[in-house]
């Protein structure tokens, strides 16, 4: 592929992705609106329990900057309700300033708001001893806004810059409280947003998917492909142990493929959203994009050009090209077109299917792939590195041992990646 090609398919790639995100942000936003959103614009949380024997329950302070953003200015409405258990008892709550709630509170016995779950229900509370008896709080001065009597109490407010705490107390500060309340928050820019996020990842979406089509037209013919015999997969997978090997270099390798894990980094982005427009494809046409079957393959390769160089197998001090052709190195992949694919296996072999290759792959590569942590494939290449550093030899038992496994990895990364309806055999050779 020409790197205009690759260009477009990570750029829409990217964009595309961007899209999704935008759009499962809009979606929530929807959800939240549907789910949540009372007649009067609050989305309000459910009715909840609590109890204590002090004098008062505080949420813990909450800090409101003076230099917020633009788009924090307004934040919306906070509404909470309480009221007590018992419809006789009176009960108060406020919003106040941290310091001034402190003092007020400052010899009595209280209880803070530790952790708070929805799902089991449960609130635990930090104790604040005390041995005095408070004022009556409707007393104070102090609170920015307050509501207080029998019955459930509404308080709503628009938060400011400063520390503030809310207060729940009985209206005549006596001890012991059983309160039900709930809390709410009316945000005025939310609707825009919702909106905005949805229409910006439809847009971003298209546009993504636009690009990697363009990207996916067939150019010329790929190299041919001379596939092992006699099993005949459809996979050519080849790494040539180019000896000798400095008995040092290995231990660097990690930070000189920098450059190359951030490239990998945005091709694989790639890779994963052309997997998804492949996988629709197949379900509608029975066939694989060319275009995009080549990226991916390059991908692939690319891939396994830098895992050769490092703990993948240590087979090679060659630095690896910054490229997805063929050729050229002594690690290299290749992959036969299908000219069509089953459009029911396309839906089940890259999970269901795949399944008992996912075990015996997770205990070679470490359990999550080619660079998810020291694996079997890693370990026995750093067992040949060692023997590198003290006897100058990469032994080729490990050599092949290592190949096989990686081989096998391969195997199954093509079956997954939907370019083949061949199972891959379970075996480390041809």
């Amino acid at each position: 592929m020409s790197a205009g090609k690759v260009f477009l398919i990570v750029v829409g790639s990217l964009l595309a992705l961007l899209g999704v995100g935008f759009l499962i942000a809009g979606a929530m936003g929807v959800w939240l609106e549907i789910t949540f959103s009372d007649p009067k614009g609050f989305l309000t949380s459910k009715e909840m329990n609590f109890t204590t024997d002090s004098y008062a329950i505080v949420t813990p302070p909450a800090k409101i900057g003076a230099d917020w953003p633009w788009w924090l200015e307004n934040v919306g409405t906070l509404r909470v309700k309480v009221a007590a258990t018992a419809l006789a008892d009176q009960v108060f709550v406020g919003i106040g300033p941290y310091e001034e709630v402190r003092t007020f509170l400052s010899e009595v016995e209280y209880e803070e708001i530790a952790e708070f779950k929805h799902h089991p229900y449960r609130v635990e509370y930090r104790q604040h001893p005390g041995t005095a008896a408070p004022m009556r709080p409707v007393e104070q001065t102090f609170w920015r806004t307050s509501a207080t009597g029998s019955g459930t109490q509404t308080l709503t407010w628009d938060p400011e810059p400063g520390e503030w705490i809310l207060v729940v107390m009985n209206a005549d500060a006596s001890r012991g409280m059983d309160v039900e309340g709930s809390v709410g928050v009316r945000v005025p820019w939310l609707l825009g947003a919702v909106i905005g996020l949805l229409a910006g990842g439809l847009g971003a979406l298209a546009g993504g998917l636009a690009l990697i089509l363009v990207g996916a037209r067939p150019g010329q013919a790929g190299p041919h492909v001379e596939l092992p015999a006699p099993l005949g997969y459809p996979l050519a997978f080849t790494g040539e142990l180019t000896e000798p090997l400095s008995p040092v270099l290995w231990l660097v390798k990690w930070f000189l493929l920098i450059p190359h894990y951030i490239v990998l980094t945005f091709l694989w982005a790639g890779f994963v959203m052309s997997w998804v427009v492949s996988l629709l494809a197949i379900l509608i046409t029975g066939r694989y994009p060319r275009g995009l079957f080549e990226y991916n393959v390059g991908v692939l390769r690319w891939t396994w050009r830098v895992g050769f160089y490092s703990y993948q197998a240590l087979g090679t001090d060659r630095y690896p090209p910054f490229t997805l052709r063929a050729g050229g190195y002594p690690a290299d992949l290749n992959v036969a077109y299908p000219e069509r694919l089953s459009r029911g296996l396309a839906f089940v072999k890259w999970w269901l299917l795949a399944l008992p290759h996912y075990l015996v792959i997770g205990f070679f590569q470490g359990g999550g792939g080619q660079h998810s942590g020291a694996g079997l494939v890693v370990l026995l290449s750093l067992f040949g590195g060692v023997a590198l550093l003290f006897r100058g030899r990469y032994p080729r038992d490990i050599f092949d041992f290592v190949m096989g496994m990686n081989r096998w990895t391969y195997r199954v990364a093509i079956y997954a990646a939907l370019m083949t309806d061949r199972y891959p055999p379970f075996r480390l050779g041809e």
